[in-house]
């Protein structure tokens, strides 16, 4: 199988917690905090290697949460590749609120990256094998240009590499403006803010997909829907998969997750229609958790299965 990389340039420690009510002022009485790993690439492999393949997370680390956040890692059986940063890496929190079932998300600013260190993450990628699938994925840490990121995919690009961009705003445009990625996973928010304009209908977020292939921005695109699962595009023609109904729990996680199974599915050569059955089958395991645990693969296969099972029917 092809080997599988993922790039997180603003990784982070998470912790989730339950709290009976949140209300101002008063001290809020909280569960003892479970800590995960987090950052787009880092959940990217975490749910390849959940789903029973295997990837290495490049990443950089500062300071205490750094080495806990690598720890927990190695822990789950994670290959990983770090640099190390002055700035410590950053600890987000998750808090879940029993009495009203909301989720509060406390996302603090990514550590920042020296020229050095982000020459360093740089080097990495260079020494990726050819072939490989690099999935960049995640915000950029503050100060980080624009021009790094496409300078960083031009260099994957040229060594060999098959890139998947998961990311949004401008960040996304420069990416599919270089062109000849392998994926990128907008969802019709992130689609319409790169268009330009509203997507009020199915039409319009069908053209945007299609625009995107035809000027070679990307090979494949697949456009989240949330719980109608997801449009997926590519030169020979579009169809939607939509996930059976679930008891979502939280949606944290969900696009990882996907992004995980789709990349594990390209890398085993699948067609784009198990591609995207596959992801939109671990997306929907991951809204079945609290907090920001990842889909499982006995849940994956499960709705996987009923999605083959759909496709066979029609």
């Amino acid at each position: 199988m092809t080997k599988i990389f993922t790039l997180t340039l603003a990784p982070s420690l998470d912790s989730a917690t339950l709290t009976p009510k949140i209300y101002p002022e008063g001290k809020l009485r909280c569960t003892a905090p479970v800590f995960e790993p987090g950052g787009g690439g880092i959940n990217v492999a975490r749910a390849i290697v959940h789903l029973g393949g295997q990837a290495t997370a490049l990443f950089p680390i500062g300071g205490p949460t750094g080495e806990h956040l690598k720890q927990l890692l190695l822990d789950e059986g994670i290959a990983t590749e770090t640099v190390e940063t002055q700035d410590w890496t950053r600890q987000n929190l998750h808090v879940h609120t029993e009495n009203t079932g909301e989720q509060y998300r406390f996302v603090m600013p990514g550590a920042r990256l020296t020229e050095s260190e982000f020459a360093s993450l740089s080097a990495k990628i260079e020494n990726v094998p050819a072939g490989s699938i690099l999935v960049i994925s995640g915000s950029l840490p503050p100060g980080t240009h624009i021009n790094a990121l496409t300078d960083l995919i031009r260099k994957a690009q040229d060594a060999g590499l098959r890139c998947i961009l998961d990311s949004s705003g401008d960040a996304l445009a420069a990416g599919l403006k270089l062109g000849g990625l392998a994926l990128v996973k907008p969802n019709q928010n992130e689609l319409s803010a790169l268009v330009g304009r509203p997507l009020e209908n199915p039409g319009d977020v069908l053209a945007a997909a299609q625009k995107i292939i035809r000027e070679g921005g990307a090979e494949r695109v697949v456009v989240s829907l949330g719980p109608q699962g997801a449009l997926a595009v590519d030169a020979q023609g579009a169809f939607q998969v939509v996930p059976p109904p679930v008891k979502k729990m939280s949606t944290v996680g969900a696009g990882d997750s996907m992004v995980g199974a789709m990349t594990l599915k390209l890398a085993a050569g699948a067609d784009l229609h198990d591609i995207v059955r596959f992801g939109v089958a671990a997306g929907s395991a991951a809204t079945l958790n609290i907090g920001t645990r990842l889909c499982s693969d006995k849940d994956t296969q499960q709705i996987y299965k009923y999605l083959c099972q759909q496709t066979l029917a029609h």
